[in-house]
């Protein structure tokens, strides 16, 4: 996630609604993925004032003027009264319930900046409007008595269940699963991953390459999950995947590497905002080479993870040192990391040209030890 500016200069962040130094209303905005300061203008319009923002006025979100729990804008000429995350519910939680607007919102919080990284990585995002069989839609449900809720998507609807919008709830899920990791934007991130299988695998020229590091996702899926709850991960199941949960059967080894993904390149834009450098010094031996992570493109595979498996040793270390579980707390094997591969080159490949000519951008500031410059993957 990048930094981003305020117009009077103060750094401000994803989430930021105002300005904590000249008290500006800020807004994302999605066509140009930055946070604008804006002014109002006329009708309840605003001017966003981004050198990069589109001419004309701005509207708040709906769910932001209804409800206070939108951050994005609604572009000039864009009729919808809501942003482009927000058209994508279909069901939100019953406000009526006390606790039911905190849950969303934190729902929402997760949902934004997953989207956020697709709209980095320019993945195709069709609503279920433009696209009724297999359009992407959320519904956030809770279970009641007679009908238990199960966090999932079924084509193109991701139903997140909102008991995992209470962090003592999921814990308590995360423990009860024997899982070392259990976030929201995890879940997002892994159930978006089973929405671009359906659109970017399944019945393409990837599926036979797909089955050879995943294995066949013909096999039945409810044979295999009644096995995976009765019997567990296989032992040696971290020498060939990202998490436990990978084993149950392709479809889940694909969705939590997608995922695992997710977490690399957004992780590493962040790193990159913040300028970080790895230089590694330890007490008793030679200083090792340093990762200089502001100038490391992340247009080549290689290049994301030379700078990534030297950051999560350093946020783990970061962790111990205030007592808290690691951040990451995963071992990525050989497998493990070609099926990371992968998931890079289907994403790189639906923007080849485009991501040669920004790889080239990012080379030159580079070479001019500028600022931080993401390039999509290749």
């Amino acid at each position: 996630m990048k930094l981003f500016t305020c117009a009077c200069g103060n750094t401000v962040f994803f989430e930021s609604k105002l300005c904590t130094v000249c008290s500006r209303k800020l807004a994302f905005l999605p066509e140009q993925r930055v946070v604008s300061a804006l002014e109002p203008g006329s009708d309840g319009a605003w001017n966003a004032l981004h050198p990069r923002a589109q001419q004309g006025s701005y509207r708040l979100c709906r769910n932001e003027t209804e409800h206070g729990i939108c951050t994005w804008a609604v572009a000039p000429g864009d009729a919808e009264p809501l942003c482009l995350a927000c058209r994508l519910n279909q069901t939100i939680p019953d406000l009526s319930k006390p606790a039911a607007k905190a849950a969303w919102e934190a729902l929402e919080v997760a949902k934004r900046r997953m989207l956020y990284t697709l709209l980095e990585l320019g993945l195709p995002i069709e609503t279920h409007e433009q696209k009724p069989e297999g359009g992407l839609a959320f519904a956030f449900m809770e279970s009641r008595k007679n009908k238990k809720v199960f966090t999932g998507q079924a084509n193109g609807l991701i139903t997140i269940n909102i008991d995992e919008a209470d962090d003592p709830q999921r814990e308590r899920i995360r423990k009860e699963m024997g899982e070392a990791y259990r976030t929201l934007v995890g879940h997002f991130r892994h159930e978006i991953g089973h929405y671009y299988w359906d659109h970017l695998i399944q019945n393409s020229a990837r599926i036979e390459a797909f089955r050879a590091l995943f294995g066949d996702e013909r096999r039945s899926y409810e044979e295999a999950l009644k096995n995976h709850y009765e019997n567990g991960p296989p032992a040696e199941w971290p020498a060939n995947f990202v998490s436990a949960y990978a084993t149950m059967h392709p479809w889940e080894d694909w969705a939590e590497t997608w995922a695992h993904y997710l977490h690399m390149v957004d992780t590493l834009d962040t790193a990159c905002s913040y300028g970080l450098v790895i230089a590694q010094q330890p007490l008793d031996g030679a200083p090792l080479p340093s990762i200089s992570i502001p100038h490391t493109s992340f247009s080549d595979f290689d290049s994301l993870i030379l700078s990534w498996l030297p950051l999560t040793v350093a946020l783990n270390s970061l962790d111990r040192s205030m007592g808290s579980p690691d951040s990451y707390p995963f071992v990525l094997s050989d497998p493990a990391l070609r099926k990371l591969r992968f998931v890079h080159d289907v994403i790189a490949a639906l923007r080849q040209p485009e991501a040669n000519a920004q790889a080239e951008v990012v080379q030159d500031a580079a070479r001019q030890n500028d600022a931080c410059v993401t390039a999509p993957p290749s």
